[in-house]
C-alpha cells in the first residue's frame, strides 16, 4: 500500500467555450477499470449528440493502467492531452472525459491539444484533488480521570482524533502516521505517568484536501 498518494476528491465538471466550441469536462474518482469505463459510458450516453466524448483515466498504485481515447478527434490531441494532465497531476485512480459540441470554426492540432488540456484542467479544479495519507488508527485507553487532560493535548496535537468511545474506561481513537507510531506512544506513555494501554488498529486512508491551481 502507497504511504501517500493523490485523486480527486469525488465527482465534478466544468465548461468552456473555445472559438464557438462547447468542451465539458467530467471528472470522478475510479478505482477500477471497470468504474471508469462505466463513467465514460454514462457520459456518452448523456452526450449521445456531441461531436466527441474524449476520455482518459489513470488506474492502479503503480498507474498501471492508462487509457486515452480521441473518439474521432485527430490521433493525439485529445485523449492524450486529457491523460497528460492527469500524469502531471500525479492523479491516480481517476478518470476525465471532455464532451465537445463544435462550433463551426477548427481548431488545428495545436489549438486541439490546449483545449482538451484546458478542459480537463479546469474540471479538475471543480472536483478538487485530495492527498489520501496511509495511517494506522491507535487506540489508547485510559481511566476517565485522564481524559480532560489527553483529550485537550491532542486535540491541540498534530495527531487526529478519530473516535472517543465510553465504557467501563475511555478509548481514543487516533490517526497517527507509521512513521510516528512509536513517537505517539511514547507521547502518550508520558502524557499519562504510564496509565493508559496503547494499542494498534487497522490501516486506513485519511484524506486531506490540498490547493489546486
Amino acid at each position: 500500500m502507497l504511504e501517500v498518494y493523490y485523486t480527486v476528491k469525488g465527482y465534478g465538471e466544468a465548461e468552456i467555450v473555445i472559438e464557438k466550441s462547447r468542451f465539458i469536462c467530467y471528472v470522478e474518482r475510479a478505482t477500477t477499470e471497470e468504474e471508469a469505463i462505466r463513467f465514460i459510458q454514462q457520459i456518452k450516453k448523456k452526450h449521445w449528440d456531441a461531436t466527441h466524448n474524449c476520455s482518459a483515466y489513470m488506474i492502479g498504485e503503480h498507474d498501471h493502467i492508462q487509457k486515452a481515447n480521441d473518439d474521432g478527434e485527430p490521433s493525439g490531441t485529445a485523449g492524450v492531452p486529457m491523460l497528460e494532465v492527469l500524469k502531471k497531476k500525479k492523479l491516480k485512480n481517476t478518470v476525465v472525459v471532455v464532451t465537445r459540441y463544435f462550433g463551426g470554426i477548427k481548431l488545428g492540432a495545436g489549438g486541439l491539444v490546449r483545449a482538451y488540456g484546458k478542459a480537463v484542467t479546469e474540471g479538475l479544479k471543480a472536483a478538487g484533488i485530495v492527498e489520501r495519507k496511509l495511517m494506522r488508527i491507535m487506540h489508547t485507553t485510559i481511566d476517565y480521570t485522564w481524559l480532560g487532560k489527553v483529550e485537550n493535548e491532542l486535540r491541540a496535537s498534530i495527531y487526529a482524533v478519530k473516535d472517543i468511545h465510553y465504557a467501563e474506561h475511555v478509548t481514543i481513537d487516533t490517526y497517527v502516521e507509521e512513521k510516528q507510531k512509536d513517537d505517539f506512544r511514547a507521547w502518550m506513555t508520558e502524557l499519562t505517568n504510564g496509565k493508559s494501554t496503547i494499542t494498534e488498529g487497522e490501516h486506513v486512508y485519511v484524506e486531506f484536501d490540498i490547493k489546486n491551481d
